[in-house]
């Protein structure tokens, strides 16, 4: 072969291979789209879990603070826990506490008194007071805002409370309300088993047409699951996917015994283990 034939033939071989590796070919790019496609379709979910994971630990850690708290309240007030004040008369569908000891996501009454775990938040948990918030809520809730309420407006929480397992809409002039419940003598519930469950992530679900008197829906965590604080200080995680934890006033014949359903999810929390 002459050298005149073969130059031309290594020009146009290597100008071939000059154009192959100066970029992708459209086949090239599909499949390059393709595989990363099918990562993201993997990491996304782990990724989502694993946030969830984490937003879980860390509500767990604020319960735990707060039955730190609890604790440390009971060693001050003769082994009592958190509870009052008394209640205001029940005049409207959008006060939270109709009597003294309800279990309650309140912080403050419509007066701005602190109830609830908000006794708490002047000394007990004054340093980090927005551990009373899920950081895994469903809704769009201000912490810095309901915090700012307390000493001023009704606010509330991320957590119910339960004070003395009262379900009445009014303090009755008979039964004196309580206002001393010991933490090393809870009593018994409804089903006659021990007292455990002294604060739970709310699910609470209502219609619509309740937002008129400032009852919207409170959830965390998808409703997947609710976390549960003890007497002891313990904390655990247990699953709602049958619903067992979900406060449901949806029908409009169930809002006169919300807070014996609110009772009823803490009740359920005694059971667990």
């Amino acid at each position: 072969m002459s050298k005149t034939t073969v130059k031309p033939m290594m020009c146009r071989t290597l100008s071939r291979g000059s154009r192959r590796h100066g970029g992708f070919t459209l086949i090239e790019l599909l499949v390059v789209m393709a595989i990363v496609s099918v990562l993201l379709a993997v990491l996304v979910p782990v990724l989502a879990s694993a946030r969830a994971s984490a937003r879980k630990i860390a509500c767990m850690s604020n319960l735990s603070q707060i039955g730190t708290a609890i604790h440390s309240y009971s060693i001050e007030y003769n082994d009592s826990i958190p509870i009052g004040p008394t209640a205001p008369p029940f005049l409207s569908p959008a006060d939270f506490y109709p009597s003294t000891g309800a279990p309650t996501s309140l912080v403050s009454l419509r007066s701005g008194k602190p109830v609830g775990l908000g006794l708490l938040l002047a000394e007990h948990l004054s340093r980090q007071p927005k551990v009373i918030f899920c950081p895994d809520p469903d809704q769009h809730i201000s912490a810095d805002s309901e915090l700012a309420n307390v000493d001023v407006r009704q606010a509330q929480c991320s957590y119910y409370y339960r004070h003395a397992s009262v379900t009445r809409l009014f303090d009755s002039h008979t039964d004196p309300p309580p206002h001393h419940v010991a933490l090393s003598n809870l009593g018994q519930n409804r089903n006659g088993r021990a007292v455990r469950a002294l604060a739970i992530d709310s699910q609470f679900l209502c219609s619509s047409e309740l937002a008129e008197f400032n009852v919207k829906p409170r959830t965390h965590h998808r409703q997947k699951l609710a976390n549960i604080l003890f007497s002891d200080g313990h904390v655990i995680s247990r699953a709602n996917a049958d619903g067992r934890f979900t406060v449901d006033l949806r029908d409009h014949g169930d809002i006169r015994n919300a807070f014996s359903k609110i009772l009823d999810v803490l009740e359920q929390a005694d059971e667990e283990l």
